[in-house]
């Protein structure tokens, strides 16, 4: 009898717990990871997460095979490493993963946002980690979910296809062969490139987040984020960064999927322009703003999708005029300068490479090839 894929959860926020309850209820093994004893004290003590979900989804007691904040063993057997934390902690988990990953590992992203497996990768390369592992991202997570309590998690929906990409793209078909023997709702996703130019949020969430940066401050949130937040001048912005975005995938010779094609795709919801497309969408209504301006919205998704798009615009002679507006504001509101923070390609060590290297090796070359 084949022994079942092990997997390992690394983060237990309400997407780690999510994942975690539902592999375990398919009766995967399952281990869950995070760094701070207390956060899963709960969920130690129980001996698995309680999970709920929408109508006929999984539902149920997810046992797990072991809780742990110790990085050496929750990587020990595991086939399967699936990274669900906020990209801006990807770093810090690959440099921490370093010295304990195995031959024949995978480690995928949920998601990657913008060249999050790149910059994995390069921080193994960094911390001389020679196991031969392989990195992949999602462009999207596979759950919209919550956490419910502190051994709880509830599932809202399941998407029906999640592209997913492989670095080199050589290795993406073992990792979906992997990964469909849990979920079905994987899909080839070309390269990382693609998928990390497709991250949709990289549009839609900063420049959302400041143009309604005075309503959220006086209302502490309490409007209609994708509805009241998306007036006629501010869906003309969103769709200004959505053209650079556009522009710079087909620098690279990818043909990006617009906003108003996402939405097509992900909601069937169509419009005139994207200012109808969006309030055309019935799931955004109800949907309240941040509450504060200090969030994800701004210090996630501005240096890991935003600068990331924006500099490999920069660097192959794409104008971002309106990104790097967006970019400025932020670091203006939040004091910080994101551009140093961000995922600029030097950052990454790829700035000195042309696009037709950078697409090379992003389908079929080597770490070694790459970063050295």
């Amino acid at each position: 009898m084949t022994q079942k894929t092990h997997f390992t959860v690394i983060g237990a926020g309400h997407g780690g717990k999510a994942m975690a309850a539902h592999l375990a209820l398919m009766e995967f093994p399952t281990t869950l990871y995070n760094r701070t004893p207390d956060h899963i004290a709960a969920i130690k003590e129980l001996g698995g997460i309680d999970l709920e979900c929408c109508e006929g989804g999984p539902h149920g007691f997810g046992k797990l095979a072991c809780v742990t904040s110790n990085i050496a063993e929750a990587l020990e057997n595991a086939d399967m490493i699936m990274v669900v934390v906020p990209s801006s902690a990807h770093a810090e988990i690959a440099k921490n993963c370093a010295p304990y990953l195995k031959d024949g590992q995978i480690v995928l992203l949920h998601p990657g946002r913008t060249c999050g497996a790149i910059e994995f990768q390069k921080v193994l390369h960094d911390n001389h980690c020679t196991a031969d592992v392989t990195v992949a991202e999602a462009e999207t997570f596979i759950y919209a979910s919550r956490s419910d309590g502190p051994a709880q998690a509830r599932i809202f929906r399941i998407k029906e296809a999640v592209p997913l990409a492989a670095l080199p793209a050589t290795r993406t078909r073992s990792v979906l062969d992997m990964i469909h023997q849990a979920y079905s709702q994987y899909i080839d996703g070309v390269n990382v490139l693609q998928t990390g130019l497709n991250n949709m949020g990289a549009i839609f969430h900063p420049a959302l987040t400041i143009l309604n940066a005075g309503w959220i401050e006086t209302t502490h949130g309490d409007f209609e984020f994708y509805i009241d937040g998306v007036s006629t001048s501010v869906a003309r912005v969103l769709e200004a960064l959505d053209r650079e975005r556009v522009t710079v995938a087909a620098s690279l010779g990818i043909r990006g999927r617009t906003a108003m094609e996402w939405l097509k795709l992900a909601y069937d919801t169509v419009g005139e322009d994207l200012h109808q497309a969006i309030h055309n969408q019935p799931g955004y209504y109800g949907i309240k703003a941040p509450t504060t301006l200090y969030h994800r919205y701004i210090f996630e998704d501005v240096p890991m999708s935003m600068v990331p798009i924006a500099s490999l615009g920069e660097h192959f002679g794409v104008s971002v005029r309106a990104m790097d507006s967006i970019i400025r504001l932020a670091c203006i509101i939040h004091k910080t300068d994101y551009w140093r923070r961000g995922r600029t390609l030097d950052k990454l060590g790829i700035g000195h490479l042309s696009d037709s290297e950078l697409t090379y090796l992003v389908n079929e070359g080597t770490p070694h090839e790459m970063f050295d």
